[in-house]
Parts: C-alpha cells; structure tokens; sequence
C-alpha cells in the first residue's frame, strides 16, 4: 500500500501503517520490518512518480501548462527554486499527508539530483513510518479511534492546497491584467 501512495495513487498511510503497528502490538508483525518495508515501498513508489516527472511531466508541461496557468517563465523559476530548495522540499514534503503523495512528481519534472531525491526521500519517509506505526502500535486495541483524527490532518492539508491554488490563480489572473 505504501508503494502505490508513493507511486500518486492517494492510499491513506494514515490508516494503513497505525494498523500495522496495531498488528505489531497484537504480535502478528514485527514493529520494525512494518517500519523499513513501508518505507522501501514509499521510496519505491516514489521513484516511479520521479522518473514519470522526469521523462513525461516537463513535456507536458510545456506543450499544456497554459491550459493550467503555468508559462514556460513559471518553469524556469521553479527550476531555479527547485534546485536551490528542492532537498528541503522534498524532504519536509514527506512528512505532509497529501503532499507527501505527490512531491516526487515536481521533483522529477524539475530533474532533481537522482541521489539528492533518493536520500532525502527516504530520510522524509523513515520518520513519518515510524511515527505512524509506533501510534497504532502503542494505541493497542484502540487504535480505531486516530481514523477521524487522521481525516480530519487530510482535510486541513486539503484546505490549504485548495487556498494556495487559488491564490496562485488569482495572482496570475492579476499579473496578466497589470501587464
């Protein structure tokens, strides 16, 4: 499950690897094979959206990005930021329900260093595993009960997204009417 979150298709890990760790805690898994297999699957995952922005996504991007508001001078830009931030990015991105997803993308659109991504993808997914199973794992027999919780993390970083695409339309919008 964790492979196919990393590979863009949104499984929850929020509720997958608490449960693992609740298995942990039940003695059906062993906390830190659940820990170190999620976070190979997330690496692996990520790896395929990486390569699938690097080989496909900046073509697109530039035949297609005006359809979604991005100019060939938006690309250039995040070039130049991506690759002066992107280990940051894609670090701090891992930790992020939602964004976590989909991060690998831009990195490869943007051809992020392969190992710089490999490294701080993993370093980003390791913590975030962990912390997930440990939860479940010392929720014991309650963990049922961090699902709306989880949701409710989801719907935030939704929210914000949602907000942040809006204002990034709307400040295209204004900019293409100054000029």
């Amino acid at each position: 499950m964790s492979l196919i979150e990393s590979a863009g298709i949104p499984v929850p890990s929020e509720i997958v690897l608490p449960f693992s760790g609740f298995l942990s805690f039940t003695g059906r898994f062993n906390f830190w094979v659940v820990v170190v297999t999620a976070t190979l699957a997330n690496y692996a995952g990520s790896v395929i959206l990486y390569y699938i922005g690097k080989c496909g996504g900046r073509w697109i991007l530039e035949k297609y990005g005006r359809y979604i508001l991005i100019s060939n001078h938006d690309l250039v830009i995040g070039d130049m930021w991506f690759h002066r931030h992107g280990a940051k990015v894609t670090f701090w991105g891992r930790l992020l329900p939602i964004v976590r997803t989909f991060i690998s993308l831009p990195a490869g659109v943007m051809r992020m260093n392969f190992k710089k991504f490999s490294l701080y993808t993993f370093s980003g997914a390791l913590p975030w595993n962990a912390a997930l199973a440990y939860v479940g794992y010392i929720t014991g027999d309650n963990w049922d009960i961090l699902k709306k919780y989880f949701h409710i993390a989801d719907y935030v970083i939704a929210i914000l997204v949602i907000f942040f695409v809006i204002l990034f339309i709307y400040k295209k919008k204004w900019s293409k009417e100054k000029n």
